[in-house]
């Protein structure tokens, strides 16, 4: 039987030795993965995969570029684009790929860009400047967009905005890629909403707070006229409180949904919780170190076994074995270095 390829793509800032993205073949069994390539690009500080796999997007200095993915992987410059705004942070599409969508971190602007048949963005559909102001002097009190993300029906555009501890809710137009605030959701003061993430089947929503160090749990409906989260958990992302201060970054879920894992910049360690999936809340397993200075990202292989730890300050990648029974992260071999690593994003190939 014939196994299964996978890639990673890590993005990378460039104004050190790094050039751009670094493309890794993946040993699955040995959680290992070895570089192949690096492929140009100016501070690649987040990608993503459309929907039918075919292409891949990212972040950078000139907006966002779009690339093909080849049948092995390779990755292949299709056009790049500008956004409408200052340098965006984090990207997210539709489900047919029709549209991408562009949050701002300086600037709290969420743009909308068109997306075309062969993979290449388009003109700006629209954009958005969030205003407000928010708690935190040392961010000028001002909004700061870190994250986007659809709501599984398709029928709203989530702006996550740290700077003003806000969930903003828009209403997305299939046709023309306009959006509308239709509602807010609104976050403890100083909290800091960086990331959010959906349950596989559209129940729940898990939203990471930078500063508080948590994961807020929503119940999530969008039937009605205006969708509706309920908070139904709050857990904390360490064992005890860091006193240098901490910052909780990343994410993800395992492949199969049974466990979310989250990372945290300053205690410098993964949080691992197991998911129910009829209440949508969260039990904790274990909160261990990383091996590395400012894990910004992190990734679950696709057995499930594996974990990387994409450590920004330290300039390495470092690999775990995961045994989520016993609540266990074993270091698995030497990291690998590269230079401020900031997302990655692992592919099948051929899919």
């Amino acid at each position: 039987m014939k196994k299964d390829k996978y890639v990673a793509y890590v993005g990378t800032y460039t104004h050190g030795s790094s050039i751009g993205i670094h493309l890794y073949d993946l040993d699955v069994e040995a959680g290992r993965m070895t570089e192949r390539k690096v492929i140009p690009i100016n501070n690649s500080s987040y990608v993503i995969k459309s929907h039918n796999g075919k292409y891949l997007y990212s972040i950078a200095d000139e907006g966002v570029e779009a690339f093909k993915i080849l049948p092995d992987g390779d990755l292949e410059p299709i056009n790049n684009a500008v956004t409408g705004g200052m340098r965006g942070c984090f990207l997210a599409t539709d489900q047919k790929d029709r549209f991408l969508f562009v949050a701002g971190y300086h600037d709290g602007r969420v743009s909308v860009l068109h997306l075309n048949e062969d993979g290449s963005v388009g003109d700006i559909a629209d954009g958005i400047f969030h205003q407000g102001l928010g708690g935190l002097a040392e961010r000028n009190f001002r909004p700061h967009v870190n994250c986007v993300a659809m709501t599984p029906d398709e029928k709203y555009l989530c702006a996550v905005d740290l700077g003003v501890d806000q969930v903003k809710l828009y209403k997305l137009d299939h046709n023309t890629g306009r959006i509308k605030l239709i509602d807010i959701l609104r976050c403890e003061l100083e909290s800091a909403p960086t990331r959010l993430l959906f349950s596989p089947d559209g129940r729940f929503a898990y939203l990471i707070c930078e500063l508080k160090n948590y994961i807020n749990v929503y119940t999530y409906n969008g039937t009605g006229k205006s969708p509706k989260f309920e908070l139904i958990q709050t857990i904390s992302t360490l064992n005890k409180k860091y006193e240098r201060g901490s910052a909780a970054c990343a994410l993800r879920f395992s492949p199969d949904g049974n466990y979310l894992i989250c990372s945290n910049a300053g205690d410098d360690s993964v949080g691992m919780y197991k998911v129910n999936h009829e209440t949508g809340e969260l039990e904790k397993i274990c909160i261990l170190p990383i091996s590395g200075d400012y894990p910004k990202d992190i990734a679950i292989f696709p057995d499930g076994r594996h974990l990387i730890s994409l450590n920004h300050e330290s300039d390495s990648i470092t690999f775990f074995t995961v045994d989520y029974e016993q609540g266990t992260l074993v270091m698995n071999g030497k990291e690998v270095k590269v230079d401020t690593p900031n997302c990655v994003l692992i592919s099948k190939i051929g899919e």
